[in-house]
């Protein structure tokens, strides 16, 4: 009979081969959901998927990428960004000049 602990879904089955020609069924944790980009909904590179406990034990340079919205954003969204702000400042400056 199986434990207890492994009856729920919080565990995955994973079938092994063993030798001999038979099966055994390992239990493993599930890996957690890939981070996603709010923005476009593509996963995030550069992100590991591992539990906040796990995460907490990598260094900071592990955990993200180091750049402008690392980790929250994907590369293009940060890239459409950094633009309009560009614009956005150039007008601004073009406005002035214009006074």
């Amino acid at each position: 009979m199986v434990s207890g602990k492994f009856k729920s879904r919080s565990k995955r089955k994973v079938f092994v081969k063993a030798p001999g020609n038979t099966i055994k069924v390992h239990y493993s944790a599930r890996k957690p959901a890939r981070a996603v980009c709010p923005i476009y909904g593509t996963p995030l590179s550069g992100v590991p998927r591992k539990n906040p406990a796990d995460l907490k034990k990598l260094s900071k340079s592990e955990r993200k990428p180091e750049r402008p919205f690392g980790g929250m954003l994907s590369s293009k969204a940060t890239r459409d960004i950094m633009k309009d702000k560009a614009r956005s400042m150039y007008l601004e400056d073009e406005s002035e000049l214009e006074e």
